[in-house]
């Protein structure tokens, strides 16, 4: 078999969040012929289980970790005559990311190197965004003089990486410490604009926020090239997770569940709706409306002291046990039957492009609010008797109704991180939770529209 044209070189630390998305749109490009190697900074997430998904030629290790010393040791490994230089967590926009690159470098025997275009995310912060759009422009550029180079997006020749490679003792910037060692021995760099990738973070300014906000906006309604870029939720991998502690509930001769399952099928974006339940027959019940169980939890986890956090963390222990790591998961209970149809796929959306750890269904309350503190004492939580329009807004969080987070809140034994998203909800039924008889009995007559 002989070598492919281009070596594409990932460094990796802990980027299970993009490297699905990073993978998936370089498999997609239209050139085909290239390797992937792996230089891994001993992730601790599910960066390498994810690997697995697809067709790498080397996954390597680096303990002592620089960028200079990463990329020369998998470009020794590599066989390419190229080699493409990708941060993890960039994403090609497009399919003619890597053929533009190859033809870029091509047109002049003496380029040296050609690196890219790079686009903030939605959920970049201003300052990247600023600076992204200023410095990576629309215009292709041949530098003679200027050393800037930037090996989060770029495509070398291998021969002369051969003879000047990256250097090893260097935290940063090592790209352009060799883009200058080639200018001096009278090569050229080219930045092809139109080799475009997504990248969340770029170089940081700590100014005024105002001011990076009005520098931002102004560029971003005279310039809408600027496009921020958005990660597609077609392309990862996300289940609906749905704890039921004993025997299903039933509501009208059919068992509650059922409205939760076949929403959350419905949805575009959800490719598996797993039911994590202590109980064969709900087990059997789920299955009939294409619900998966592939194991039954401990009964000791159904204890009324056992944690939601703790079940959700068994539960996605056991679904990785079979070489399957979901990009996101949503959580949901079958309490509540009335969810309408797009409220799902629209959290996924939301916490996608706002970058969120994790993102709840909630209702606003406009009442008053007390909360008891350990003294028995009545704290008030709500902003007083004012008008409601001027009130301050009060949101009570919907976990069972809709709460989307990534799966390493999860393992750390948490449901949310840090960042956390509220998805309103307005419809008065949306938020009916169905658990005592009471309930249901209400619930069964909306369901047989007879309220």
């Amino acid at each position: 078999m002989s070598n492919p044209l281009v070596s594409i070189i990932i460094r990796t630390k802990n980027e299970e969040r993009w490297i699905t998305s990073c993978l998936k749109s370089i498999f997609n490009q239209t050139f085909q012929d290239f390797e992937i190697i792996i230089v891994d900074n001993e992730s601790s997430d599910k960066t390498i289980e994810k690997l697995k998904e697809f067709k790498i030629k080397e996954v390597l290790k680096i303990k002592d970790y620089l960028p200079g010393k990463a990329l020369n040791i998998g470009i020794k490994k590599s066989s390419g005559k190229y080699i493409v230089c990708l941060s993890a967590h960039c994403i090609p926009v497009n399919n003619k990311w890597l053929s533009t690159l190859i033809k870029s470098i091509e047109e002049d025997n003496n380029y040296a190197g050609v690196y890219g275009r790079q686009e903030p995310m939605t959920f970049s912060t201003l300052y990247d965004k600023r600076d992204m759009m200023l410095i990576f422009g629309l215009d292709r550029k041949i530098q003679i003089k200027d050393s800037f180079f930037h090996n989060a997006n770029s495509i070398i020749k291998k021969s002369l990486w051969t003879e000047v490679p990256f250097d090893e003792n260097l935290t940063n910037i090592e790209d352009r410490i060799w883009a200058k060692m080639m200018l001096k021995k009278g090569y050229k760099l080219l930045y092809e604009p139109d080799a475009r990738v997504y990248h969340y973070h770029g170089i940081h300014q700590n100014n005024n926020d105002e001011r990076l906000k009005n520098v931002v906006d102004i560029i971003e309604t005279h310039h809408p090239e600027n496009i921020s870029g958005k990660i597609n939720a077609e392309n990862l991998n996300i289940i609906a997770i749905l704890p039921i502690k004993g025997l299903a509930k039933m509501i009208n001769g059919e068992p509650l569940l059922k409205y939760t399952i076949e929403n959350a099928k419905n949805s575009k974006f959800i490719d598996k709706v797993i039911v994590s339940t202590d109980n064969e027959d709900t087990a059997k019940i789920a299955q009939q409306f294409g619900a998966h169980c592939p194991f039954l939890r401990p009964k000791s986890l159904s204890e009324p002291f056992v944690s939601l956090e703790i079940v959700q963390k068994y539960s996605l222990e056991r679904i990785e046990e079979n070489n399957f790591i979901p990009d996101l998961i949503v959580h949901l209970e079958e309490t509540f039957p009335f969810r309408p149809k797009n409220l799902l796929d629209n959290m996924i959306t939301k916490l996608l492009i706002e970058g969120y750890d994790s993102i709840v269904a909630a209702k606003r309350e406009s009442g008053w609010l007390w909360q008891n503190d350990k003294e028995g004492n009545f704290r008030r939580l709500d902003s007083g008797d004012v008008p409601r329009e001027f009130k301050e807004n009060s949101l009570i969080g919907l976990h069972g109704l809709g709460c989307v987070t990534h799966p390493e809140c999860i393992r750390s034994g948490q449901i949310l991180g840090s960042k956390i998203g509220l998805y309103r909800v307005e419809d008065p039924m949306v938020d009916f939770e169905v658990r005592s008889d009471e309930s249901i009995k209400i619930a069964s007559k909306f369901l047989k529209n007879e309220i």
